[in-house]
This record gives C-alpha cells, sequence and structure tokens, in this order.
C-alpha cells in the first residue's frame, strides 16, 4: 500500500469556568504555561486545541489523547477552570461569551465574517490519516465522502446553544457549515485542480487563505495527511477513537478500490448535504440516509453496523477490527454525547449539571465514566424509553421503582398483578365497552415526572388554557377575533362542535372551568400537545384511584421526596365550580348545591361520575333528578336550588330529556342564559376542543395572551385546505388521519401501522368527505415498562393532565398535579380504554 495510514488527531477544547459554569476566556494564560508544539490558541480565547504527535495504532492515539487532556487539566485545575471536549458548551452565548485571540490573522476573519466569527464557539476534532501522495488523498477524499455523515453522527456532542435544546444532536455542525468552504469536495482530477481551486477561491477574497479550505475531508494544509473535520469533539475518548479507526480504515478500503480499478461513483452534492444534515439532527438517536443506497431512510445503528461490515476486510488488515467493534457496540449501547447530555437534562432540567456532566466525562477515564446503576439487558429498550435510558440502565429517578421490581421473580410479580386486578374489583374500577363492564387496567410500574418537568408543564397548559377560555368568551361574544380575521365565522359555525346556545351565556362567565389536555413525549424528550378536551375530560377519579390501588398492592415500593397526593385535587372541582358561581353572581345568597349531571350507569365513565361527586362536593344527578321551576334548576330531592352543574353528560346538554318528554336540557340552557346557573362546561365549548381548531391554538396564544407557546402542538392538515389536502392524499402512510368529530380513538388511522388496504380506504374517505378530517405528523411515542404476566414490555404512553379555570388572567387558572398516564397495548400507538388501552399511576414531584 502506498498510504502511510499513520494516526494523529487535533483536539478542541472548551474551558469552562467550574463556579459559573460559563465559558472561560483564559487559554492566553494556560497556554503560555503548555509546550508550543503540542497545545495552540484557537479562533475564540476560551479554546485550547491540542495536536498529538503522529503514531500507528489505535492505542498508541488514545494515550496520546489523555496526556494531553491531563496536562491542560494540570495548568487549569488550580484556576478552577475544567475542560470540556464537545462541540458546543450547552451554558455558552455568542453575544456574552465570545473572546477573540489577538492576532492579525483572527482579527481579519472577525471584521470580514462578522457575525459567523462571533458565533464560532464551536469545537471539533480532527483525525489525521497518512497519505503523503496528494493525488491519491484527493482521490480517495472523494470516494469515502458517503460515509462521513455516519461518523458525524457517532460524535454528535452540542445539542445545546445558547442556552437551549436545539433540536439537533449536533448544532455545530449546522454553524460549522455557513463558512463558504465547508461541506462536500467538487468533482477533482488531482492535487493540482486542487491547489488551483484554492488559489482561485483565494483569489476571490472570499476565503484569506488556504486553511480556511473547511473541506469535510481535504489534504492538510500544514502536514501530509488527509485530514477528517466533519466530527464534533468528543468528552469520552474512546468515542474519538471509533471515529479515527474507522475513518482510517475507509481511507484504506478506497485505496484498495482504487488499486483494483474500481470505478468511482459520485453522490449527487444535494444528497451528499441532506446526509450531513440529518446526522446532525438525528445523531444516532433516528434515521440516518444509508450511504450505500439512493437516500434510503434506515434506523442509525443499522447504518453504524453496516459500515462496519462493509470496512471489515481493512480493518482486520489494519488490527483494529476486534477494537473497533467493540467501540462501535459501547457507543451504539451508551449513546452519543448529545444523548447523554439530553438524559442529564431530563433528571434535574439544569443546563449546570449538564456542563458538569461534559467536564466529568472529558476528564474521566478514556472508556466513560462508570455506570451508576446495572443494566437491564433482558428488556428490549428502545428509542425514547422514558425509565431504561443508555446502556439498557434505569434513570437515576427510577433506580428505586426498577430495583423493587427485578428483586422480585416472574411469579412474585404476577401474583402482585391478581391482587391488583382483585382490588380493582373490588373497588369497582371499571370502564364501560360496548355495552359491557370491564376492569379498567391500572399497571404497577408508575411513571413519574419531575419537578422540573412538572414546573414546564404546568406553565404551558396554564398559558394555553387562558388563551382557549378568552377564545371562547369571544367567538361566542363581541367576536374580536372573527373580525381582526385570524379564524373565520363560517368555519367555526361548521365545527361539530359550534353551537348557536353559546351565544345565549352571559358576557365574563366562564365557559370552560375544566379543561383536560393530551400531551406526548417523543423520542428527543420533547413534549408536545396532542389533544385539547375541554367538553368530558375524564380520568381525574381513575389517576386517583390508580394510586391508591399501588399504595393497596405495593405499599414498600419506595415513594419520592416531594410526590404529590392525588386525593387533595378532587375536592377543587368543587372550589372551581363554585368560585365560577360566585364570579357570575349566582348562589352568593342561597349557597345553592352544586351538581354533577352525568347520564347514568350506562355511561362509559360512570365510576369516575360517582367519585368525582362524591369526593368533590357535589351531587351526582341524572336528568329524573332536575328541575327547572321559577327560574332556577332545582334537585328533585329536597327542592334545593342548583348554583353550579358540571356537565358530563355522554350527549350534548340540549338533547337532554327525561322520561316523561321534558326538554331539560333546554331548560337549563335557558336558566344558564338568564344568569342563574353555571354550566361547566358550557354548550359549544367543542369549537374550541375542535381538531380543526387545535392547529391555530399557537395563534390564539399570541392574539389574546401575546405570548409564544410554551409547549408546541403536533403539526396538523386540514383536509378541507386544497394545498393541504393534497399532501394529505400523498402522505396517509406516512401521518394520522383521524375524523374531525372523531373521539375515544374511533376512526384513528397510523399510516405507518396502517396496511395498503386501510391506508387506500382512508384516501376514499378523505376525498369523498373533504370537510371531515384532519391528519398529523406522527410522533414516536415515547414508551414504558409496563408488567405483562410479569414481564416488563415497553408499551407507548401519553398523559392527560387537567387545568382548572376561574377566569382568564394568569392568577385564575391551574394545573393540577394529578395526572393520568394513559398506556396503548402491545405493538398499538392509541391508548383509549375504548380501543384496549390501560393506565398508570403518575407520580408528581413538587419542590
Amino acid at each position: 500500500m502506498t498510504a502511510e495510514l499513520t494516526l494523529g488527531a487535533e483536539e478542541e477544547l472548551h474551558l469552562i469556568d467550574r463556579k459559573t459554569r460559563t465559558l472561560s476566556a483564559s487559554a492566553p494564560q494556560l497556554l503560555s504555561r503548555l509546550p508550543g508544539e503540542s497545545f495552540s490558541a484557537e479562533l475564540q480565547r476560551t479554546t485550547v486545541e491540542t495536536n498529538t504527535s503522529v503514531v500507528t495504532g489505535l492505542a498508541a492515539l488514545r494515550e496520546e489523547l489523555v496526556s494531553l487532556r491531563e496536562q491542560l487539566i494540570a495548568v487549569a485545575e488550580p484556576e478552577g477552570i475544567g475542560i470540556a471536549a464537545v462541540g458546543t458548551a450547552p451554558r455558552s452565548s455568542y453575544d456574552e461569551d465570545f473572546e477573540l485571540t489577538a492576532n492579525g490573522r483572527f482579527g481579519r476573519m472577525q471584521q470580514q465574517y462578522r457575525l459567523l466569527v462571533d458565533e464560532q464557539l464551536i469545537c471539533g476534532t480532527q483525525i489525521h490519516v497518512g497519505v503523503s501522495d496528494r493525488d491519491l488523498a484527493i482521490d480517495i477524499a472523494q470516494r469515502i465522502g458517503r460515509d462521513l455523515p455516519t461518523l458525524l453522527a457517532l460524535s454528535a456532542s452540542s445539542p445545546y446553544w445558547n442556552g437551549q435544546d436545539t433540536g439537533y444532536a449536533s448544532i455545530r455542525t449546522i454553524l460549522w457549515q455557513r463558512w463558504p468552504t465547508t461541506g462536500a469536495l467538487p468533482p477533482l482530477g488531482s492535487a493540482k485542480e486542487y491547489d488551483a481551486l484554492l488559489e482561485d477561491l483565494v483569489a476571490s477574497g472570499v476565503i484569506a487563505d488556504g486553511k480556511m479550505a473547511y473541506f469535510d475531508v481535504r489534504p492538510s494544509s500544514h502536514a501530509p495527511t488527509l485530514e477528517l473535520r466533519v466530527t464534533d469533539a468528543c468528552p469520552v475518548v474512546d468515542d474519538a477513537i471509533l471515529v479515527a479507526g474507522l475513518f482510517r480504515a475507509m481511507v484504506r478500503s478506497a485505496e484498495i478500490d482504487i488499486e483494483q480499478g474500481v470505478p468511482y461513483v459520485p453522490v449527487a452534492a444535494p444528497l451528499q448535504r441532506a446526509a450531513t444534515w440529518q446526522a446532525a439532527r438525528a445523531g444516532l438517536s433516528g434515521t440516518l440516509l444509508d450511504p450505500s443506497t439512493h437516500a434510503e431512510r434506515v434506523p442509525a445503528p443499522g447504518v453504524v453496523r453496516s459500515l462496519l461490515e462493509r470496512l471489515r476486510p481493512a480493518l482486520e488488515e489494519l488490527g483494529d477490527y476486534d477494537e473497533v467493534s467493540e467501540l462501535a457496540a459501547r457507543t451504539l449501547a451508551q449513546g452519543t454525547s448529545a444523548d447523554r447530555q439530553r438524559a442529564a437534562y431530563a433528571e434535574s432540567g439544569s443546563l449546570d449539571d449538564v456542563m458538569d456532566q461534559v467536564v466529568a466525562e472529558t476528564q474521566g477515564p478514556p472508556s466513560g465514566l462508570p455506570a451508576e446503576f446495572p443494566a437491564l439487558r433482558s428488556y428490549p429498550a428502545r428509542a425514547g424509553d422514558e425509565v431504561i435510558g443508555l446502556g439498557s440502565r434505569p434513570r437515576p429517578v427510577y433506580s428505586d421503582v426498577m430495583a423493587y421490581v427485578r428483586e422480585r421473580s416472574r411469579e412474585d410479580l404476577e401474583k402482585l398483578q391478581a391482587r391488583r386486578d382483585a382490588w380493582s374489583d373490588d373497588e369497582g374500577l371499571s370502564v364501560l365497552l360496548d355495552g359491557e363492564t370491564r376492569r379498567f387496567e391500572v399497571d404497577l410500574v408508575p411513571r413519574i415526572i419531575n419537578a422540573h418537568e412538572w414546573e414546564m408543564l404546568s406553565e404551558g397548559l396554564e398559558q394555553r388554557a387562558r388563551a382557549l377560555e378568552a377564545f371562547l368568551q369571544d367567538v361566542y361574544g363581541p367576536g374580536r377575533v372573527i373580525a381582526d380575521g385570524v379564524v373565520s365565522e363560517p368555519d367555526l359555525v361548521a365545527c361539530p362542535g359550534w353551537r348557536e346556545d353559546g351565544r345565549r351565556l352571559p358576557q365574563g362567565v366562564v365557559r370552560a372551568p375544566i379543561m383536560g389536555f393530551d400531551l406526548v413525549r417523543d423520542e428527543r424528550g420533547e413534549w408536545r400537545v396532542l389533544e385539547d378536551n375541554l367538553r368530558n375530560p375524564s380520568g381525574l377519579a381513575y389517576a386517583t384511584a390508580a394510586r391508591e390501588m399501588l399504595d393497596t398492592v405495593v405499599p414498600d415500593m419506595a415513594r419520592p421526596d416531594g410526590l404529590v397526593d392525588p386525593h387533595a385535587s378532587l375536592s377543587l372541582l368543587g372550589e372551581t365550580l363554585r368560585a365560577c358561581a360566585e364570579r357570575a353572581g349566582v348562589g352568593v345568597d342561597d349557597e345553592g348545591a352544586l351538581v354533577l349531571l352525568a347520564t347514568g350507569p350506562s355511561s362509559i365513565a360512570w365510576y369516575e361520575h360517582q367519585r368525582l361527586a362524591r369526593d368533590g362536593g357535589m351531587v351526582l344527578a341524572t336528568g329524573e333528578d332536575l328541575v327547572v321551576r321559577d327560574g332556577r334548576v332545582r334537585l328533585v330531592d329536597g327542592d334545593r336550588v342548583v348554583d353550579g352543574i358540571y356537565v358530563r353528560l355522554d350527549d350534548e346538554l340540549e338533547t337532554l330529556t327525561t322520561e316523561d318528554g321534558r326538554a331539560l336540557g333546554t331548560e337549563i340552557i335557558d336558566v344558564a342564559s338568564d344568569g342563574a346557573v353555571v354550566l361547566a362546561n358550557a354548550p359549544g365549548n367543542g369549537v374550541a376542543d375542535d381538531k380543526a381548531t387545535y392547529r391555530v391554538v399557537p395563534e390564539l396564544i399570541g392574539y389574546y395572551l401575546d405570548e409564544r407557546p410554551l409547549i408546541e402542538s403536533v403539526p396538523t392538515y386540514r383536509t378541507d385546505d386544497d394545498a393541504e389536502r393534497r399532501i394529505v392524499l400523498e402522505r396517509v402512510g406516512e401521518l394520522v388521519t383521524k375524523p374531525v368529530d372523531g373521539y375515544g380513538g374511533h376512526g384513528v388511522l397510523v399510516g405507518p401501522l396502517a396496511s395498503e388496504g386501510e391506508i387506500a380506504r382512508r384516501r376514499t374517505e378523505i376525498a369523498k368527505n373533504q370537510d371531515g378530517w384532519v391528519a398529523q405528523e406522527t410522533v414516536s411515542l415515547s414508551s414504558h415498562p409496563t408488567l405483562d404476566h410479569g414481564r416488563l414490555e415497553p408499551r407507548h404512553v401519553d398523559l392527560r393532565l387537567f387545568v382548572h379555570v376561574t377566569g382568564t388572567e394568569p392568577g385564575q387558572v391551574r394545573a393540577i398535579p394529578v395526572g393520568l398516564t394513559r398506556v396503548a397495548g402491545p405493538r398499538s400507538l392509541i391508548v383509549n380504554s375504548s380501543q384496549g388501552g390501560g393506565a398508570k399511576d403518575t407520580w408528581i414531584i413538587q419542590d
């Protein structure tokens, strides 16, 4: 072979003030105490670059990287400075932290490139492989370009930028690609052509010198090597060694192809750029574009394993196969630095903890920090599992819960499940499905919502509830939102939830005192509101019963500090309804009754209706228990006046009739229109939780509150819009399609899980009834370990939370710290109990 295939590395390291956990512009002082041949300044004074000696093997390269880090730590630590080998420091802020290194070249760059330079608070690792024949280096560089995005995905370490999660695994790549000479090399036939290209670029004035040719891979500007420049800096040394081993094997494999006359097949530049972008976006937690196919999306682990297999001959020739394959398996199990950073943030909601972690990894053992908890190898872990995270190990917050499960045999767990079922039967914990009473299934493994997560969720839902209540009062009142063109009146009136009776209620009366919201968490841990429910948000009593069941069946399962008791929230129902009545001037003097109006034992949620009425200070009533007389709603038994009614009917209130034919629902609405009774939730509220209205809720938040949504919605399409309908029809197999007036999961088609026949039928249904459907992007719901016959299986989950509303001002909405986690059946994404779903006790923690 003609390539020397030696190894070297340049590693850029952030300097971190250990007290403030911000970047420290102390590079000049530290560099003055370090040898110049191994340490150098970078563009910013918050970074030091290390340069290894030339070595021949991976073990020697590891020793070099560790030694240089130790030397830097030795001079930095006494000054309270830590080092972090990550693409971006999580708490860095370019407008506060950038400090230019004082020399002429860097000064000129800042003058010429302005903001582009100021935002370069980024670090990468450059790997060098000896290829002194520059013509050979150019040929190899072009041939290996298709596999470089995989190396980027393995190194991804920059999810945070300016103190926020960017949604990317490597935001460094996105920032870096804005330089004019980044990306893949153009087609070149020789080193002479490459040199001519650089001369033209310098002559153009766009770059100052040849060092600014920042291609993903290039002949080095200062050494007889081929230089890899696409990867993030890696806090764990062995991640950098993995990249180095794969890169060297890629170089050797390409050289073999050249020797054997294998023709070079270029990748189209837009596809190469797309593959790099996808790697920066997903890292190892999503899909990559498989370089061996025509841009096919493949789960990232599969792409890594495929690359390893293709490179096996070269790796074995170099003596690296065993080590590289072991490192690859470890990285796939433990995740990238981006994955670990997000996992650290999920525990505490603090970027300080993320900064501490990346410093600890950078200054720790080359193989990474030792695991805190043992792995759960038998559990089929997946990306997005809320409990079993990197390396098949439980998240710290779940360590006690999972220890409880692991310490018990399968037979013991099955006995606990039998005790659970017996308790549910004794308590009557059930739902009515298809006319048959069935046990409401509650899993024994609880879901935990950390204090920082609850704070974020409660603030976001309170914001959403304020906007939706303001919307209801507006559309059935002055109609400002219609006059200003935010929504159209014909669209509103066409909504299945619109009721003209809604216009009759007094101005200012609270229309939706009890709201429910369904949230989902995707594979990256981001929460989104999936649906709003302002009519019959069920689940509160079931959530309380789930806690009672766990307290009875598994009382010895350790409870975390700050765990909220859900029982106290039941009494808040009556308090909220009473507050709304008093706000409307109803019942101030007579202190009338509060009623939960239900259909009766035939209702799917009859168990809940009984429980809410009993513990919420309300009288449980059906239509036969009420009468309207002398302008007030009264209880038949005792003739007591009713001040407020929590409407939990299976049908609309206006259709409610008594056995003797009285139009009781209409009579109640008449009393409410006179201001003599308060209704929760009022006629017409369905217009606000209509699946078509859902799409504009972010705009309503901006319109009524002048704020940006704190929790995002799922992207949603309307099929009554010609352009969006075409998109939906083309992508039925990728989207979730729902009937506009659907509920309980009925009529929902999850495109990726549907058959070709189901997809074809849904296209026909949408084409026939263009106004009757909405479509949403498919969310990869998070999963949670769920016991099934004594064994843990991952099941998809969502979360229903509740907000009580007594007005539209900030102090008049309150998210209730009780949640119902709903669990989908095996291999399903639909969590509704009517579709075979179950539930979990939800442990909400407050500081």
